[in-house]
């Protein structure tokens, strides 16, 4: 399907301003958010995705903002837009969080930020709920197994400079496979003040309880929950690569 890009001067006139300005702004703060677009070159914005705000498409909507489809110098790019009801009074602070994930080469790749967007990479993919559900056929197995190792092992990275991401207990939202690799997404709520339980979270959310769990389960044969736990704790205890080691071993990843 071919994606219909919309210049950003439009974006000043509804519907479209309601994405720009969600949930609502003034004429003269769409304005300067169009201004902001222009600074940072970001000529106009696809309303694709499978998330609406009344009836148009955008690929995201969170507490600090909503994720459009944009285009910079030719190329596609994901463009986080900060509400205007939003507690964040600027998007410098998260995308200096990502600045973070991405110097262990975790995440998307942070592109430029001004006081209302971030620009980051655009990665296509599906939410891994929906991977997941659409998986069949030879080698599924090892794809999944394949996609499970590599987000643990970017948990582990995380865990191993005290970045907590803070909502991989939901992980269906957070991260998005591609053809190439799964990646992690959307660190608005992420710290480097507290307690990190990436891997541990993110191991549960995968295997223990969920709807996500049970398809896995009819997939391949995983270790008891007790034994799971088990692991997990030993792991809590002591975040190094033999403990991490021992949970790849006992999930056969």
């Amino acid at each position: 399907m071919k994606i219909s890009f919309i210049p950003i001067k439009k974006f000043e006139k509804e519907p479209y301003s309601k994405i720009l300005g969600y949930p609502k702004a003034s004429k003269r703060q769409l304005k300067s958010r169009i201004l902001e677009l222009e600074k940072l070159k970001v000529k106009s914005i696809a309303l694709v995705g499978h998330t609406t705000i009344g009836k148009v498409a955008i690929l995201g909507k969170g507490y600090v903002g909503v994720v459009v489809l944009g285009k910079k110098g030719g190329k596609d790019i994901a463009i986080k837009i900060r509400r205007t009801d939003s507690q964040r009074k600027e998007m410098k602070s998260e995308a200096n969080l990502l600045k973070i994930v991405n110097s262990v080469n975790v995440g998307p790749k942070l592109i430029d930020v001004s006081k209302n967007f971030v620009l980051m990479e655009f990665l296509e993919g599906e939410k891994i709920g929906d991977w997941i559900n659409n998986l069949s056929g030879k080698g599924s197995v090892r794809r999944l197994k394949d996609t499970i190792k590599s987000i643990l092992e970017d948990c582990y990275k995380l865990d191993q400079i005290g970045f907590d991401h803070g909502e991989l207990s939901s992980i269906s939202k957070h991260v998005i496979v591609g053809k190439i690799k799964p990646t992690l997404i959307d660190f608005e709520s992420s710290s480097t003040n507290r307690r990190v339980s990436n891997v541990t979270s993110i191991t549960q959310a995968i295997f223990i309880g969920s709807g996500m769990a049970k398809k896995i389960q009819r997939m391949y044969k995983v270790p008891p929950k007790e034994k799971l736990v088990m692991t997990l704790r030993s792991y809590k205890t002591e975040q190094s690569r033999e403990h991490f080691d021992q949970l790849l071993s006992i999930l056969k990843l």
